[in-house]
């Protein structure tokens, strides 16, 4: 709650507690016999309405004593029943009906006696209706107070309805995604798994054989063979994120980025790796994406650069990693018309903060630069 709701209340508890003072002090002001003690206890009752929202029944023990007092010395009439009638109001909503029906008893018997005993050889009719028309106000009060602690019990019980069928629409959502994420895994596992491993399987059987002849092992076969264990060990890790999506998974990163690039030379592309700034670790998720991003642009200038080489810089700032993939070959994309891959590139790099530039070079070729804060990502 703010602190300019929290206050209200408080501004309009004292708002009320004056003007009551006034109305009543008015009133002690025109009534005959009026003294000091009245005064006194019509400035107590009046200001005791600053905690009516707060402390109610101490208010109105506060307020019942004091105007009681008023109207035995100066017989006020009504007006004298407002802090009472306010008090009850709040002692009602509070919830301690028992209390508030005895302190409103007590005041209008004992106002009713006072103003009887004044009146003494006067007809007592008027007396009595008076005192049964401020009984009605009393009764007014409590019903309205009564359903006014009906009326706030139910908004509770709406909210927490609401709340417990939002947690139900999330249980439910976060139990169909992990169903979803199963199946996923169970798809993954028996189709490409075994793809995959044919693949290896049948580079490994190839190069055993290779060798076995004396022959030359061709350099495309060592690298699928390569490629195929990677493709394997990635695939088990996303395996594992879909089985277990609150762990964390062996993933790859920067660490990684000696052995990416050798993957990449050994299917014809030449690279280079340079590295600038501290080396240092880094967050999970930029470590991830930045091997990711390099990962994808090797590949692409091995598929679309033709005959190309490559140069991977790795600088490590402050407050930034800044990763850059450049190429000689043929502009490797379409600024109007980026591929999946670029497209997953710019993914992983807004979803950190980061900057992501695509484009062909001025002196030919491609370059894929991306701007990852640190920052941010812890």
């Amino acid at each position: 709650m703010s602190l300019q709701h929290r206050w209200r209340p408080a501004a309009m508890d004292v708002a009320l507690a004056a003007v009551v003072a006034v109305l009543l002090t008015a009133t002690a002001v025109a009534t005959p016999g009026a003294g000091p003690v009245d005064y006194v206890a019509v400035l107590a009752g009046a200001l005791t309405l600053v905690v009516w929202r707060r402390a109610p029944v101490p208010a109105l023990l506060v307020t019942t004593l004091c105007m009681l007092v008023y109207s035995a010395h100066a017989q006020p009439g009504p007006p004298a029943s407002f802090p009472v009638m306010v008090t009850v109001f709040a002692t009602v909503r509070a919830g301690h009906r028992a209390i508030a029906a005895v302190a409103g008893a007590v005041f209008l018997g004992g106002t009713l006696a006072v103003n009887l005993a004044a009146a003494a050889g006067q007809p007592p009719q008027e007396i009595v209706q008076k005192t049964t028309l401020l009984l009605g106000w009393f009764l007014a009060a409590g019903v309205t107070a009564t359903v006014t602690r009906h009326r706030q019990a139910y908004l509770v019980q709406v909210e927490r309805r609401a709340a417990e069928a939002e947690r139900t629409r999330e249980e439910a959502a976060l139990r169909r995604a992990g169903e979803e994420r199963l199946r996923i895994a169970r798809e993954l596992h028996d189709s490409l798994t075994h793809t995959i491993s044919v693949i290896k399987v049948q580079a490994g059987v190839a190069v055993h054989l290779a060798r076995k002849r004396g022959e030359e092992v061709p350099a495309a076969l060592l690298a699928i063979q390569e490629a195929s264990g990677e493709a394997m060990r990635e695939l088990r890790a996303t395996l594992e994120v879909l089985r277990e999506p609150d762990g964390d998974p062996p993933a790859s990163g920067l660490d990684r980025l000696t052995h990416l690039v050798e993957r990449a030379r050994s299917t014809g592309v030449p690279a280079t790796v340079t590295v600038t700034g501290d080396r240092r670790d880094l967050p999970a998720e930029v470590d991830r994406a930045a091997y990711r991003i390099v990962q994808e642009a090797l590949t692409n200038v091995s598929k679309h650069a033709g005959p190309a080489t490559a140069s991977v810089r790795v600088d490590y700032g402050k407050e930034e990693l800044t990763v850059q993939v450049d190429d000689d070959g043929r502009a490797n994309g379409d600024p109007c018309d980026p591929g999946v891959g670029l497209l997953g590139m710019r993914e992983r790099v807004t979803a950190l903060g980061g900057r992501l530039r695509t484009g062909p070079r001025p002196e030919g070729g491609f370059t894929v630069r991306a701007e990852l804060p640190l920052q941010e990502a812890r």
